[in-house]
């Protein structure tokens, strides 16, 4: 990514979870907003994720999680992006419990957003984890 590169944002639904309306809203927002949207989907495994990343040589990760298994399953993305010799950001959004956000934190994720963030926070936190790198 270069100033006259867009972000590549790679979203994507881990695990079972089915609800996937939220993440396509997503997609619009970064797309007008300027950033080139991989949309992985529904259903996706932690290794899928990687896999996508390498093929598509992603800035950030965007996660949706409505399963309550982010403590679980975004720390499962994180190891399996270090296996693939990645360190692409993370950007989870979805439902979290603020005592949670901690725990995500040090597991890896670079920035967790909740229901009701605006476009503009949502640019923000893919523009900010693009920049982490």
């Amino acid at each position: 990514m270069t100033e006259t590169q867009p972000i590549r944002v790679l979203l994507a639904k881990v695990g079972l979870d089915g609800h996937d309306r939220g993440l396509q809203l997503i997609a619009r927002i970064l797309r007008d907003g300027g950033c080139e949207v991989i949309y992985a989907g529904l259903r996706q495994t932690p290794a899928m994720i990687a896999a996508t990343c390498v093929q598509e040589d992603v800035d950030v990760v965007g996660l949706s999680m409505h399963n309550g298994a982010h403590l679980t399953l975004a720390p499962a993305v994180v190891e399996a992006l270090g296996a693939a010799g990645l360190d692409t950001p993370i950007v989870l959004g979805g439902i979290v419990p603020d005592q949670d956000l901690a725990a995500l934190a040090q597991a890896g994720i670079t920035e967790v957003l909740g229901p009701g963030a605006s476009n503009d926070a949502v640019l923000e936190a893919i523009r900010r984890a693009a920049g982490s790198r």
